[in-house]
C-alpha cells in the first residue's frame, strides 16, 4: 500500500502580507486553494490515505476546509508541526502514519501539471528505495530552490536555498520513499 503525505507548513514569508493571516497553502491558485492541487494529484494516483503536516497556527483552517477528506474520496489525517524545522523534520512526523508502507510526498506549495499516477504505480513495483523528482535549472534559478547532488542514481547531498549551489539539479517537491526514509531522517544533522 502507498500512503500520501502533503507537507503544508512554512510561513510563506515571501508572500506577506497575504500570509500574515492565511497559510500560503490556503491561498487561491486560479479558482481553488493551493492545497487542492497536491491533494488532487494524490487522488488521481489512487492514494486513499493522506496525511497533511502543517503548523499549529493554521491547522484548524485546513480542517475546516478539507475536513475528513470525504469530498475528495480519501481519508485525511492531520499532524501538527510545532515549529518550523525543514522538510526532513516535517516528513519525520509522518513515521507513525506511514508505518511499514511506502509513501508519496508532495510539498503543498508545488503545482505539477503532469499526472503522477504512472510514477506511483512504478514505484509500488519497486522492491525498495526512493524516487526524487529533479529538474535541471540555471545556476541563478537553483539559488531559489533545494538542490541535489547525484552520483549515478543515488542522491548524495541536498541543500535548501543555497547561496552558492553545488548543482543545478533542483528537487521539485515530489518524492516517493519506502519506510526506511525515517531511519535516514533520524541520522540527519541540520
Amino acid at each position: 500500500m502507498v500512503k500520501g503525505v502533503i507537507l503544508a507548513g512554512g510561513t510563506g514569508s515571501r508572500l506577506k502580507p497575504l500570509t500574515k493571516v492565511t497559510n500560503k497553502h490556503l491561498l487561491p491558485v486560479y479558482n481553488e486553494p493551493m492545497i487542492y492541487h497536491p491533494l488532487k494529484k494524490m487522488v488521481q494516483a489512487g492514494i486513499k490515505e493522506i496525511l497533511i503536516v502543517t503548523g499549529v497556527e493554521n491547522a484548524g483552517d485546513f480542517m475546516r476546509l478539507l475536513g475528513s477528506g470525504s469530498d475528495f474520496g480519501v481519508d485525511l489525517t492531520y499532524k501538527i508541526q510545532d515549529k518550523a524545522g525543514g522538510i526532513a523534520q516535517a516528513l519525520g512526523l509522518a513515521e507513525q502514519f506511514v508505518g511499514d508502507d511506502k509513501c508519496v510526498v508532495i510539498l503543498g506549495d508545488n503545482i505539477f501539471e503532469d499526472d503522477i499516477a504512472d510514477y506511483a504505480k512504478n514505484f509500488m513495483k519497486q522492491e525498495k528505495g526512493a524516487r526524487i523528482f529533479l529538474k535541471d535549472l540555471s545556476l541563478d534559478e537553483a539559488k531559489r530552490f533545494g538542490i541535489a547532488l547525484v552520483d549515478g542514481k543515488k542522491v548524495t547531498y541536498v541543500e535548501e536555498h543555497p547561496k552558492e549551489p553545488k548543482s543545478t539539479l533542483c528537487h521539485t517537491g515530489l518524492y516517493m520513499f519506502d519506510s526506511r526514509v525515517f531511519g535516514v531522517i533520524k541520522k540527519l544533522k541540520p
